[in-house]
């Protein structure tokens, strides 16, 4: 079975970098410019979320990660923050992610990121 990766990301054009790349590498990826795919978290039950801190809507993603892991219901979803902020491994540690991905980033490093929370 596919692990299934909820992708979450403020730049169209990276979205669909890292949903195709991903989907390439056998991933299930419910790809979104909004939190709505957290929203249904407990319907799509994915492996991983990926988020970015600047995603449109009143919360930061560092917040939606933080949230979801203070949820005993959703506590155990591996949560990977993406931003390009300088200070992005202390972010990620604050807001309890399990892992971070700094852009702009390689693809590669992207993807094992991703199966290493997976």
């Amino acid at each position: 079975m596919k692990k299934k990766v909820v992708l979450v990301q403020d730049n169209k054009d990276i979205l669909d970098i890292m949903d195709q790349v991903l989907e390439e590498e056998g991933f299930d990826v419910t790809a979104s410019l909004t939190t709505e795919p957290i929203e249904k978290i407990e319907e799509i039950e994915p492996d991983v979320v990926v988020v970015d801190d600047h995603i449109k809507g009143k919360k930061k993603g560092s917040q939606v990660i933080k949230e979801l892991k203070s949820d005993p219901q959703t506590e155990d979803v591996s949560a990977v923050l993406t931003s390009t902020s300088n200070n992005l491994p202390q972010e990620a540690e604050d807001c309890k992610a399990d892992d971070y991905i700094e852009k702009p980033f390689d693809l590669d490093h992207m993807v094992d990121v991703v199966k290493k929370n997976a």
